[in-house]
């Protein structure tokens, strides 16, 4: 099931040109029930049957909490939220425009923080 969200999640950083973040390391990898992409082996993207989601700073996550189509990831029902996560909207992954501008501020905002 995960080889899906796999391949999905590749198809989507081959479309939106993941070779222009320079001195950046992003590899997408089986996650749990789903796939993720690591940006210098950090966490940024998940796309799993939660939906997809992003890692952001908290003025990104607070404007598109303010969605309707956006939420908090819980990754099952009943679990913690993943407090820095969103899922977005579908409109975000299905506009190549939109989904450049989430994954540089995801990619950029991962790879400033410490390990």
């Amino acid at each position: 099931m995960a080889k899906k969200y796999l391949d999905s999640l590749v198809e989507l950083m081959r479309k939106i040109d993941s070779s222009k973040f320079k001195n950046i390391d992003l590899k997408c990898k089986h996650f749990f029930s789903g796939a993720a992409v690591y940006a210098n082996g950090k966490i940024c993207i998940t796309l799993t049957p939660a939906g997809f989601a992003m890692k952001l700073p908290e003025k990104y996550r607070d404007k598109l909490l303010k969605n309707k189509d956006a939420k908090p990831l819980h990754y099952f029902p009943g679990s913690p939220v993943k407090k820095e996560y969103v899922v977005l909207p579908k409109d975000i992954k299905n506009n190549l425009r939109s989904l450049r501008y989430w994954v540089k501020i995801s990619v950029e905002y991962v790879t400033s923080l410490p390990m």
